[in-house]
């Protein structure tokens, strides 16, 4: 096979007839989606779209995302101590520019496709190239790329890329994905309920009675557009609570999410005397029921266990809908555990661009990663 060689696109526009085929099996590489990071990417967030090439035809999609971490309001308020206020410096003063290979707004093995078998060597050849042109392009605006991070491998991918170009560059875990692989058994909730030792059908029967009063509902890309700013609202809280965060979304993002994706993209309110007091997102992505950001008020969440309901919520709709598994990312990972959910490890890479700094990435990154401590739940019958 010809060596790949690759293009980088700044705009959907740019982007060949064929990408959609060869992306079909992501929808997070599908132009529908990458249109809506094109028009409602967070405010510190650049795109850029690789197509990867044999002779003239194309075989590979992949996507980079540049972060400016100086416009950032704030990189997490939940914890505040030393340590991260430490971090805080250091990401301020050593690491705003960072340019992700992959995609830093979910969770999960996104950042390329192929349509063909590629050798190890050649993907990891391709994204240390693409991540140098990328580096070299803000060069030429006077902007300094402090750090580059490859996103999110499994494992079996993270141990072939180290057999190549990836050999001496840092590998982390950081939190797990946290991932529900469906019984085929189960064909309603019921099901799934019945499965549960008699400690978690206590907790799922507990947390059901305390969401009395509250309603659900899917929104229609009329009713998000009418409730834009009270989404917001509720998505912001809790991702400024978050131990850290890199981007917060634009405000119109999950209106551009429904306009684009229409019925693959599922934004569900949760009322309160009409009011609304929460809501969660899907993404149908082929077989796999993608979560996306979620948002409520605390207040309402303490008194009517409302993340947990949408965490059952969620697997119910996967059940009914036949998905095969549900993806719900990092953070949170006890309380998804008791739900049924996983952890899966995932690994990444990452250096930084002053080769002094980077010799000492092994010691510097763990310091800066927020430590977490949880206890794995087992909510399910033996068999």
């Amino acid at each position: 096979m010809d060596t790949p060689s690759f293009k980088i696109y700044t705009s959907t526009a740019q982007l060949p007839d064929t990408w959609d085929k060869v992306a079909q099996e992501n929808v997070f590489l599908q132009t529908h989606y990458l249109k809506v990071l094109e028009n409602s990417a967070p405010t510190n967030m650049e795109c850029f779209y690789i197509g990867i090439f044999e002779k003239a035809e194309l075989i590979g999609v992949a996507l980079a995302q540049y972060l400016n971490l100086n416009k950032l309001e704030s990189f997490g308020e939940r914890d505040r101590c030393l340590k991260t206020y430490v971090r805080n410096f250091v990401f301020k003063n050593f690491a705003s520019h960072v340019l992700f290979l992959g995609n830093n707004m979910i969770t999960g093995q996104n950042g390329y496709e192929f349509i063909k078998t590629i050798d190890y060597k050649d993907i990891s050849d391709l994204l240390l190239e693409c991540a140098n042109a990328i580096t070299q392009y803000f060069k030429e605006q006077k902007i300094k790329i402090h750090i580059v991070s490859f996103k999110d491998f499994y494992q079996h991918c993270a141990e072939e890329l180290k057999k190549h170009q990836f050999t001496n560059i840092y590998e982390f875990n950081t939190q797990p994905n946290m991932i529900f692989e469906l019984q085929k058994n189960w064909q309603k909730q019921e099901d799934y309920i019945a499965a549960f030792s008699k400690k978690y059908r206590d907790q799922y029967k507990r947390s059901h009675k305390k969401a009395a009063g509250i309603t659900t509902k899917e929104l229609s890309w009329e009713e998000i557009t009418q409730q834009e700013e009270r989404i917001y609202e509720l998505y912001h809280h809790v991702a400024k609570n978050a131990p850290f965060n890199t981007f917060f979304l634009a405000k119109n993002h999950f209106s551009t999410f429904k306009k684009q994706c229409g019925d693959r993209f599922k934004l569900v309110g949760y009322f309160l005397d009409e009011k609304l007091v929460g809501f969660h997102t899907l993404l149908l992505n082929g077989t796999v029921l993608e979560t996306y950001f979620l948002g409520y008020d605390d207040q309402i969440q303490k008194e009517k266990m409302l993340y947990l309901n949408m965490l059952y919520n969620m697997t119910k709709f996967g059940i009914e809908n036949q998905f095969e598994k549900i993806i719900f990312g990092r953070t949170a990972l006890e309380i998804k555990s008791s739900i049924g959910a996983k952890p899966i490890l995932m690994s990444g890479f990452i250096y930084h661009t002053n080769k002094w700094v980077n010799k000492f990435m092994a010691k510097i990154f763990p310091q800066l990663e927020p430590t977490l401590v949880w206890q794995q739940r087992h909510p399910f019958k033996e068999n």
